[in-house]
C-alpha cells in the first residue's frame, strides 16, 4: 500500500513522517530507495533535534546523496511554493544513483565537441529568426481618378481622396490632368504595405463608395511597381 506524506514543511507534516520512521531506518525498507528520495525532496531543510527520527533520517539521505556529488558545494536556497512532481524526484534520485555506478564515466566539465557546438548555434540562428519582424514588400501605386463633370469641384474631389485613411497607405504626390471640354482629373502617387492594403478594395470600397463618390466617377491604375 502506498504511503503518503503532505506539507512536509510544516511542522505537522514533520510529525506524520516522525513518527512513521519510529523504529526505521528509510522510509518503506532496510535500505535507501526511491520512497527516501521523493520524501527527501519535499522536506525543504533538516527537520531538526524537535524530530530525532527525521532528523537522523535526513542527515542519513543527504549522506548518500552527498557521495554521488564529490564536488565541493557552496549553499544554495531554492524558494518555491511548488513541490516537485514524482517524476521530477524519481529523475533526480536515479540520476544520482547511476552516479555511483559511472562515475568514470561522467566528465562534467568535459570540452564541447565540434558538433554540439554547430547545434548551439544552429539553435541561437533559429531563436534569432523567429525573433526578427518579417518586412513585407511595398508598392508604389499610380491612380487616375475620374470627376463626374466638368461641375466637380476638384479639390473636394482630392480631399475626398485623402481622406481615405488605413495602416498601411500612404499618399503622395498628385496634379490635375485635363481631358478635354473644361475636364480634369486627378493623378496622385500613393505607397502601401502589400499585406495590409488591397488596391481592388481601396478603390472599391472606399474611394468609389459613398460618400467619396460624390465627387469620383472612377478610379484607374495606371502603375503599379514594386519598391
Amino acid at each position: 500500500m502506498a504511503l503518503t506524506f503532505s506539507d512536509l514543511h510544516t511542522e505537522k507534516g514533520l510529525k506524520t513522517l516522525e513518527e512513521h520512521l519510529s523504529g526505521k531506518t528509510y522510509i518503506s525498507r532496510d535500505q535507501l530507495s526511491v520512497d527516501d528520495a521523493k520524501v527527501y525532496a519535499a522536506v525543504s531543510e533538516n527537520p531538526g533535534d524537535g524530530f530525532p527520527n527525521a532528523c537522523k533520517w535526513y542527515d542519513s539521505v543527504a549522506s548518500h546523496l552527498a557521495k554521488s556529488f564529490p564536488g565541493k558545494a557552496v549553499g544554495v536556497r531554492v524558494g518555491t511554493s511548488v513541490t516537485p512532481s514524482e517524476a521530477q524526484q524519481t529523475e533526480a534520485f536515479n540520476a544520482a544513483a547511476g552516479a555511483d555506478n559511472d562515475d568514470d564515466d561522467l566528465d562534467l566539465f568535459a570540452d564541447e565537441t565540434e558538433d554540439e557546438k554547430k547545434a548551439a548555434e544552429e539553435r541561437e540562428a533559429a531563436k534569432k529568426d523567429t525573433k526578427k519582424p518579417k518586412e513585407s514588400g511595398k508598392s508604389s501605386v499610380l491612380l487616375e481618378v475620374k470627376p463626374w463633370d466638368d461641375e466637380t469641384d476638384m479639390k473636394k474631389l482630392e480631399e475626398a481622396v485623402r481622406s481615405v485613411q488605413m495602416p498601411g497607405l500612404t499618399w503622395g504626390a498628385s496634379k490635375l490632368v485635363p481631358v478635354g471640354y473644361g475636364i480634369k482629373k486627378l493623378t496622385i502617387m500613393m505607397t502601401i504595405v502589400d499585406d495590409l492594403v488591397s488596391v481592388d478594395n481601396l478603390i472599391e470600397d472606399h474611394l468609389t463608395s459613398e460618400p467619396n463618390n460624390e465627387y469620383i466617377q472612377s478610379v484607374d491604375i495606371v502603375a503599379f511597381n514594386k519598391i
